[in-house]
């Protein structure tokens, strides 16, 4: 009998230490830097998270559990580095701004987010990134990088990339757009079609209806339950393909 209850406790503890986070410190460019890990029970795939414009919130932790309880291990990036996450909307206009406009800055930060997800574990042939907001952006600035990933996924983010040239996109892409979402222009998402479709990229675009931008984050007032479920199947099964 006591093997028993020794046995369910420890099946217990297990199954609960799969998916929860686990804090890494990393570095960039003399940056301190500090990541969360999700492991899986199995699996070496990984999906590399780049968080919104606060840094670090609840939305990339939940994404990022959820995803090691599918097999994937994940891992969220710290873009802003040890002393300076905003604490305003203010302070994350200008960091976010920051790096924006430093796109070549903002793609260390996340190459050197990917090189730590690798020394997790991740298998580096099988690994993409994805992004909300902010971290949308981001995840399309890997794209335009060239950097090792086998896609990425922009989540409600930021599609402009300005007035740069456009470069070829090799990386298979999946935009979630909220159909509402004041803070991209028609004129974004023209000139983002017409980037990939200049550099013959494998992409997609999926609108939700009645959804504004943070649709997907339960803590906003722009929460919609239904098309963030669906959101999160759509990428679910296209983690599933490519990975």
């Amino acid at each position: 009998m006591n093997k028993i209850i020794l046995l369910t406790v420890s099946m217990i503890i297990s199954n609960y230490s799969f998916g929860q986070l686990k804090e890494v410190t990393y570095s960039e460019n003399s940056q301190e830097l500090k990541g969360l890990v999700g492991k899986p029970k199995s699996g070496n795939a990984g999906v590399l998270i780049l968080p919104a414009w606060k840094g670090i919130d609840n939305e990339a932790k939940e994404a990022a559990k959820n995803l090691a309880e599918a097999g994937y291990i994940s891992f969220i990036a710290d873009i802003y580095g040890v002393g300076h996450t905003p604490a305003t909307n203010e302070e994350a206009g200008k960091a976010a701004g920051y790096y924006k406009t430093n796109f070549e800055a903002y793609q260390k930060r996340i190459k050197a987010g990917l090189d730590e997800l690798i020394k997790q574990g991740a298998d580096p042939n099988k690994i993409v990134v994805i992004g909300y907001c902010f971290g949308g952006t981001g995840a399309l600035e890997a794209a335009r990088g060239q950097l090792p990933v086998q896609a990425a996924v922009s989540i409600h983010g930021g599609l402009s990339k300005g007035n740069r040239q456009n470069v070829p996109i090799k990386t298979k892409v999946l935009v979630l757009h909220g159909a509402d979402d004041a803070s991209v222009s028609k004129a974004d998402i023209d000139l983002l079609t017409e980037e990939l479709n200049a550099g013959k990229t494998d992409w997609q675009m999926i609108y939700y209806a009645q959804s504004k931008h943070t649709f997907t984050n339960p803590e906003s007032a722009d929460y919609n339950e239904i098309m963030a479920k669906r959101s999160w199947e759509h990428l679910m099964l296209f983690l599933k393909e490519v990975l």
